[in-house]
Parts: C-alpha cells; structure tokens; sequence
C-alpha cells in the first residue's frame, strides 16, 4: 500500500479538491470490501454448515463464475487483466526511474528517455530470477529505503508549517482532472491479485478480515497525512512526483534514494507478471514450452516490453492514471462483485446484494470516464 506511487497522491489533491481528501477513505473502505468479498469466493459451506476453502486463486474464482460458458474463460481474462497490471506497473517504475535521474542530475546533457535506457540496463538481471526468495530478499531492502524517504520528505514538510494555507485546496475542479485523480487513488490500493494467495498462507486464516480492517485503515491515515502534509506545503505548485518540489540539496538525495527503490521494486510485479504467463502457457503438452530457455526468453520479452512503453509514454501521473482506472479498477472493484453475487447470490441478503451492486457500478463508471480522460490526456501531451 505504501509503495512508490503514493509520491503522486499529493499531485491528486491539487486536481480534486477537498474531494481528494474523501476519495481517500472512500477507497479505502471500497477495497477493504471488495478484498473481504473476494476471499470470500473462496469458500463454500460443506454439508454441516462450516465453511471450506474449495478455491486456491483468483482465476480459480473466475472459472468458477464462468464453468457454464467456457471451464477456463474466466481464468483467461482474469489472467489476462493480471498481467497487464503488473506489465503497467513494471513501466512505471521504468518511468519513474528516468525521471529521477533527470532531476538529479540536471546539468547531464542526458534526455529522461535516454535515462530510463540507462535505469533498464540496471534491470537486465531480472531475467535469471527463478525463485522469489530472491524478490523477497529485494523487497525487504525497498521497505527500508522506502521508510527513509518518507520520513525525509514528512520533515521538511514540518519544518515549512509556517507557508501552509486551507486556501490552496480547490473548491471547484475541472471535472476531467478529478476523474485523472480517481485513477491514481484507486491504483495507489490495489492489491487484490495478491489476497488470495495471502490468505492461504496465513498462520490463521480466521484473522484475515481483521488484518484487512487493519491494514486499509492505517494505508489510509498514512496516506492522507502524507497527501494533505506535501500538498499544504507546496499547494499549487505540487508536482507529478512530489520530491520534485524539494530543495536542490535535498532532491539529489531522495531522488536517488527513490532510484533505489523503484529499481528494487521491479522484481516483484515483473516476477508475477512472467510466472503467470509461462504457468498458463507451460499447461500444454510442448515440453519446449516448460524448458528453461523457454523461460528466459519470455522474461526478456516481458523486460523489452517494458522499456519501450517506458520510451513512448513517459508520464508518470497519466500513465498511472490510466493503470488505475483500466485494470485497477477491473480487479479491485468489477470483478470481485460480479464474482461475489454469482457464486453466493441465494446466500446474500438483500443489503449485500445492494452493496455489490452499488460496487460495481461505481468501479464500472470510475473505470469508464477515468479511460476516457487519461486517453485524452496523454493525446493533449503528445499533441
């Protein structure tokens, strides 16, 4: 929750307002729903009423929905949907990457492009990753340089208390710039592709919806203090990636150290990404599609992928915008609804079937216009 994308909530609340600040919780609330809902689908009641763990993952949970059209249809797109997140999220941290450097290094006579080439070239190792203990190892590194910032940029936003003015929130928003903002909240707490693995590795199980309740809380007293803090600070000079406001002597730093970050949080959606496609390919008969030459050759696929949607649409904020709205939107609120009325529709009374209802539609329309406004903002800046 608390990963490097939070760095553009406070470039949310200078395009939503005070609504910003209530979008927030609101989707906090919703994804801690839909998380509870989807984990749920994993379950069924067996004949004495207790509840059995009868599915293992998201797609599972699909093919399930959609056994009566097509076994794996749903697998597919679910899979599919996956993917594309993760593939997003692996060009984010590319862009981010060449951003970074851009502003570090200021007087390099050296394109943001041509840093995102140099940022990949870091990243070509990836492609011998095999297990996730190594991720693991990566990301236990990310957590701490991640602390860090945080806690640099939270200083300096305290040591500014005297320039920070309620004026500088919006009263009014261009209603296309706050749907932009909605896709960039709601990406900030996707996580629900990860849910149903967690929850079957859980010690406890039982204290899921618990640690749920939890988590989502304190991502959203976190992140509200961090957006409101940075934003108060600089108001309508906010940038797309807030370090980008901090003073020369500090920007270096942190921008490096963000470097760091971004660069060890590649692995894990790019790992993910890579395992799910050769897992759904390697399910066929073709022994060469299960050898390890195989493998390589998908991950390098995947890692050059990356790097030229990193070349061709280097905006941070719209690009996660977009993210946000196509397949965060999807996995967080869409499908864990529609799955939830499906599989326990004779089961759910008729609030819960309200709420699912009331879910999906506002996941389908954040979706719908969040699409339209990242297209025609990303047209806007090529143009």
């Amino acid at each position: 929750f608390q990963g490097i994308f939070v760095l553009g909530l406070p470039y949310a609340l200078l395009h939503s307002g005070y609504s910003g600040l209530f979008l927030i919780v609101l989707a906090a609330a919703l994804c801690c729903y839909t998380g509870k809902i989807l984990i749920a689908c994993l379950y069924e009641e067996n004949e004495d009423g207790q509840l059995i763990r009868v599915r293992d993952t998201y797609e599972d949970i699909a093919n399930a929905c959609c056994k009566k059209l097509s076994p794996k249809l749903g697998g597919i797109f679910v899979n599919v949907t996956q993917v594309m997140e993760l593939i997003m999220t692996c060009i984010l941290y590319v862009v981010v990457s060449g951003n970074l450097l851009s502003h570090s290094f200021p007087y390099v006579p050296v394109t943001e492009k041509t840093w995102s080439v140099i940022a990949f070239v870091t990243l070509l190792p990836c492609v011998f990753i095999k297990t996730l203990k190594i991720v693991s190892k990566l990301s236990q590194l990310c957590s701490l340089v991640h602390f860090i910032i945080i806690i640099v940029v939270m200083i300096y936003c305290l040591t500014q208390i005297h320039r920070w003015s309620w004026a500088k929130f919006r009263l009014s928003v261009e209603f296309e710039d706050f749907l932009v903002s909605v896709g960039v909240i709601i990406f900030s707490y996707t996580s629900q592709i990860f849910l149903p693995t967690l929850e079957g590795n859980m010690k406890n199980p039982g204290e899921f919806r618990c640690m749920l309740n939890w988590t989502h809380f304190s991502a959203c007293v976190l992140k509200t203090t961090f957006a409101l803090t940075a934003f108060l600070t600089w108001g309508e000079e906010t940038k797309e990636v807030i370090t980008d406001n901090l003073p020369s002597f500090l920007q270096t730093l942190v921008n490096l150290c963000l470097l760091i970050k971004a660069l060890l949080s590649y692995p894990l959606p790019f790992f993910a990404a890579t395992e799910i496609v050769c897992a759904c390919i390697s399910r066929g008969n073709h022994s060469n599609h299960r050898s390890p030459l195989f493998a390589l050759g998908v991950r390098g696929s995947f890692l050059l992928l990356t790097l030229l949607m990193a070349m061709f649409i280097p905006h941070f904020a719209l690009l996660m915008g977009l993210t946000g709205s196509v397949t965060g939107a999807a996995m967080t609120f869409l499908l864990p609804s529609l799955f939830h009325l499906k599989l326990k529709w004779k089961k759910l009374s008729f609030l819960e079937k309200c709420a699912d209802i009331t879910v999906f539609i506002l996941g389908f329309l954040c979706s719908i216009a969040g699409i339209v406004c990242s297209i025609k903002g990303l047209l806007e800046v090529f143009g």
